[in-house]
């Protein structure tokens, strides 16, 4: 079986992404990377990787299909969307730029002739602008599948540890009155599914966090660890899910309790985020879960007040093209449990 190419986002074209695209194929053979192509940008990609020293060969392709072989001697990068190279200025343009970019990728993977989508980082506020009617770009992928945006699970996944919010982008205050017995059980079996059918986790073991410090402590902080939590826990293992908890969160990202788990559960944005990011921050993944398609991002920003400088780090991107080759893989079956 052919392996088709990974479709790559260009993301804001005034960010980091384009760069991190660029570095990413001039580092392909040193990391291994599967090949891959950009759903538009030549020009961009051309001129963020002359702020990084290279001179990058850009080839344009009309069809996915023409990356594999084109892919060792220059990046491809499909014919169509491109704009002028203005780092750290972001414009109407430029997010125009990137949501053609994010639907044509999106688009190939759908249609099977893309093995994976690698999406760069957007500026949801400027893509609002244009027509983007969705909280990130998870919730466009899932709309794109026709799923519901709860059956899409966001992953923060770092070689140390993974996380999953189980609430994301809400205010502190609304958390407690969104954990529902519901919202855990859909979100662990997905998460489970997902550890096995595309990580190669024969049996995954998920920890899930505690809402209120110390669990709660029998009450004297708040009742929903004891009330609501454990009994859900109680339910998702007498399924023959292995998870455990609600462990109290400010002992559950050490590197000893980290051993214990494949990935946490947490009940809100920064409880999944700070640690991932302080562990991982230049090797951290955003990887939907759940969804028919895989979908692979670096967990930054646009970090405009960087971009074009040459102080952006690739591991992020470089981790995501990976990833998404090595999830792509195994639901082709190229990879063994």
């Amino acid at each position: 079986m052919e392996f088709p190419p990974l479709a790559v986002s260009l993301g804001d074209p005034a960010g980091v992404g384009p760069e991190l695209i660029a570095e990413a194929w001039i580092r392909r053979e040193a990391e291994d990377l599967p090949p891959f192509f950009v759903a538009g940008g030549a020009n961009v990609l051309h001129g963020a990787a002359r702020t990084r020293g290279h001179d990058l060969p850009v080839i344009e392709i009309f069809h996915p299909a023409e990356a594999l072989d084109l892919f060792g001697h220059a990046l491809p990068v499909l014919a169509g969307a491109d704009g002028d190279y203005e780092p750290g200025l972001p414009g109407r343009a430029g997010a125009e730029l990137a949501l053609a970019s994010l639907t044509e990728a999106t688009g190939l993977v759908l249609g099977g002739e893309a093995a994976a989508l690698v999406t760069a980082p957007i500026a949801k506020a400027r893509l609002a602008e244009v027509g983007f009617d969705y909280p990130g770009q998870t919730e466009f992928v899932a709309a794109a599948c026709s799923y519901a945006p709860g059956d899409a699970v966001m992953m923060l996944a770092g070689p140390q540890l993974r996380t999953v919010p189980l609430t994301v982008h809400v205010a502190l205050k609304d958390v407690p009155g969104m954990i529902t017995p519901a919202l855990i059980e859909r979100k662990a079996r997905i998460v489970a599914s997902a550890l096995f059918r595309d990580f190669g986790i024969e049996s995954p073991r998920l920890a899930v966090a505690a809402l209120n410090p110390h669990a709660g402590e029998d009450g004297r902080m708040g009742r929903e660890d004891a009330d609501l939590i454990a009994p859900t826990i109680a339910a998702l293992a007498a399924e023959g899910i292995a998870i455990s908890g609600p462990h109290s969160a400010d002992g559950l990202f050490t590197a000893h309790a980290r051993e214990s788990y494949d990935a946490a559960l947490c009940m809100y944005h920064d409880q999944a985020l700070i640690p991932l990011k302080a562990l991982d921050f230049d090797s951290g993944v955003n990887v939907t879960l759940g969804l028919p398609v895989v979908r692979t991002s670096p967990d930054h920003g646009t970090a405009f007040a960087i971009a074009g400088q040459n102080r952006a780090d690739p591991g992020a991107m470089i981790a995501a093209i990976r990833m998404a080759g090595e999830c792509a893989a195994r639901r082709l079956g190229l990879f063994d449990h």
